[in-house]
């Protein structure tokens, strides 16, 4: 460790390695799952689908926009104007898009990052016991959310950040929103050497679902003739909580003498509506431009329904601006795989 690190970052970088070996445990059986407890469960789709072909192994992450999904320290480290894009064909016909943008301000004030998160279900059928084939309705679910965050290098090795983010949950004619907070660090023992990351993502309130179709007709008194029994009346639901995500992991990049290298990343994940986890992944890498990637997500988890992963990314230079394009796909025990693809821009 270097000598100018501070006993405070001396321990963060222990508690951070601790806990990833802590979670690494396979503790289910002592784990309390609340699963379906939670409103936003869209949060916790990973966009990148370079780090989801590494098994959603991010928090280390910091060299392209969408890292700050993992770790918002990321941040700190994103010193060009960069944007990434990523859509994936989830189940049932369920569409997610995922579009993030890096501004560097330049002079060391650190950079800036926002983003847009887009879960649609498209039109459903409107069905019910008396007409089980449809009434001819047509309902949606649709969830968004946008973030803002914000991070810095303290030093050239550790970086802080953090982020807000808007939450937006519709079925129907009903809605819920809430506002979340999002902030991590990340500290690299060396230059090329080992990487420390830990976030504590989507700590907020809890929301309500409000709108027209929660609303009725409310007979105050039913035993008694005569008065109003169409009163306008709301029905109230529960409030649920979003689904905090704490994540604490470790990265190894390893540059061989050739055009090779590796990179590897571990993860240990604690959710507040679901048991412990850990996820691994590896990236190879040629002259910067092609890689292979693959991992396993959720390992440990209780009822986990995902598992292996992999993919592939390219990387190419068109004078002063940087392209690049990756796909990941990702194993499901009950459902289909899912597939990602992820472009980006910058210069």
């Amino acid at each position: 460790m270097r000598p100018g690190t501070s006993r405070s970052l001396r321990f963060a970088i222990a508690l951070a390695a601790f806990a990833t070996v802590a979670a690494a445990a396979p503790r289910a059986a002592l784990a309390q799952s609340k699963v379906g407890t939670s409103m936003g469960q869209f949060l916790l789709i990973e966009p990148s689908a370079r780090f989801a072909a590494m098994g959603n192994a991010g928090a280390t992450a910091r060299d392209e926009v969408m890292a700050a999904y993992y770790n918002a320290a990321a941040i700190g480290y994103l010193d060009a104007y960069s944007a990434q894009f990523t859509h994936a064909d989830w189940f049932a016909g369920i569409l997610y898009d995922y579009a993030a943008v890096a501004i560097p301000l330049g002079g060391g004030k650190g950079n800036v990052v926002a983003s847009l998160t887009s879960l649609n279900s498209g039109d459903i059928m409107v069905r019910t016991v008396n007409a089980p084939l449809g009434t001819g309705e047509r309902y949606r679910v649709s969830d968004v959310s946008f973030g803002l965050g914000y991070g810095r290098r303290m030093t050239t090795l550790f970086s802080l950040g953090v982020q807000l983010h808007y939450v937006q949950e519709t079925i129907f004619n009903s809605s819920a929103r809430t506002v979340a907070m999002s902030g991590g660090t990340l500290y690299r023992l060396s230059e090329g050497g080992l990487e420390i990351g830990s976030s504590l993502n989507y700590f907020g309130t809890g929301a309500q679902f409000a709108g027209r179709d929660l609303a009725i007709s409310f007979d105050a008194n039913p035993d008694v003739f005569g008065d109003n029994s169409t009163l306008p009346a709301d029905q109230a639901t529960g409030n649920f909580p979003v689904p905090v995500l704490f994540r604490v992991g470790l990265g190894l990049p390893v540059r061989f003498a050739g055009d090779q290298q590796l990179r590897f990343a571990l993860d240990g994940l604690h959710p507040s509506d679901n048991t412990e986890s850990v996820s691994f992944g590896g990236e190879w890498s040629y002259r910067e431009t092609f890689a292979l990637r693959t991992g396993y997500q959720n390992l440990f988890m209780h009822d986990s329904e995902l598992g292996l992963t992999a993919g592939a990314g390219f990387r190419a230079r068109v004078g002063d601006t940087r392209l690049r394009a990756d796909y990941a796909w990702a194993a499901h025990q009950h459902l289909d795989g899912t597939h990602r693809i992820t472009v980006g821009v910058s210069n």
